[in-house]
């Protein structure tokens, strides 16, 4: 971290929020003490909360507001700082441009960073990477002790049958791909062979699957989701929002019902699917 004393300040609190003695969550407390307060935020719409906390820490010390929702195009990944211990990045930035994406446009093509020991990958697109820099940073998973898991979400059409033999050495608990457009269908499918293959199943594998962009329908949703799922993929919904964090309430409750694999398990038996393991 750094010698000065750094309270990070949070608009909103998630999974991977830092959970130490200077990460807050609101306004400052009575006894509050830093040298620094830096309010950091992830989401658009949370802009106008940090705003406000910004200037309810401005008595504390002198304040910093950045953060991906800002543009801030990131540094070196300090772990601890802004995710909690145990999140990792390893790089920055990805090299498609995808409509619905930002992350191409505030961090740039792809930058690998110094890799830091973690047991949760948080890469954009880590298949991006030199061969040799995907190598390493299997290698640091392959050393971490309890649950592994590499939620950033790979890309399909990138992965290679080394890498699923890297994969396989350690057994991740969790790897997410992605399903955002029509043409990551076919890569899911040659994916999921791959995977399978090597004895990988649906309680490893999960697919962010993004719904409820401008145009889109609750029917061709629901079909993209059942899509990644005879691909061999557990689905996750992942409700599209503009800038505003504005969403439907139809849309709110349909991605409930696709979010949790225990109500999707349920859902699929309903339908009589054909099991794909």
């Amino acid at each position: 971290m750094t010698d000065k004393r750094i309270i990070r300040v949070f608009p909103r609190k998630t999974h991977a929020s830092p959970d130490d003695d200077l990460a807050y969550f609101g306004p400052p407390g009575l006894y509050a003490e830093a040298d620094e307060v830096h309010v950091s935020v992830t989401f658009t719409y949370d802009i106008p909360k940090a705003e406000e906390l910004a200037k309810d820490w401005e008595r504390v010390a002198p304040v910093k507001m950045s953060g991906p929702a800002l543009g801030d195009p990131g540094g070196e990944f300090t772990p601890g700082m802004y995710l909690k211990q145990g999140y990792v990045i390893t790089s920055r930035g990805c090299p498609n441009n995808c409509w619905f994406c930002d992350v191409p446009k505030r961090e740039g093509g792809i930058r690998e960073l110094k890799i830091h020991e973690g047991r949760n990958l948080l890469d954009s697109n880590l298949l991006a990477c030199s061969d040799v820099h995907i190598s390493e940073v299997f290698s640091m998973l392959a050393r971490q002790t309890g649950r592994v898991e590499l939620t950033g979400g790979l890309e399909a059409a990138r992965l290679k049958e080394w890498h699923v033999g890297r994969l396989w050495q350690f057994r991740p608990a969790q790897i997410f791909f992605a399903y955002d457009t029509p043409d990551d269908l076919e890569p899911l499918r040659a994916a999921g062979k791959m995977l399978r293959y090597a004895d990988f199943t649906r309680q490893h594998l999960r697919c962010y699957v993004l719904i409820g962009w401008p145009g889109d329908t609750i029917r061709e949703a629901e079909n993209r989701l059942v899509e990644a799922w005879t691909a061999g993929f557990m689905p996750c919904a992942m409700l599209y929002k503009d800038k505003r964090g504005t969403t439907r309430t139809a849309w709110k409750k349909f991605q409930r019902e696709w979010v949790r694999p225990a109500i999707t398990r349920r859902k699929m038996r309903a339908w009589s699917m054909p099991c794909v393991r």
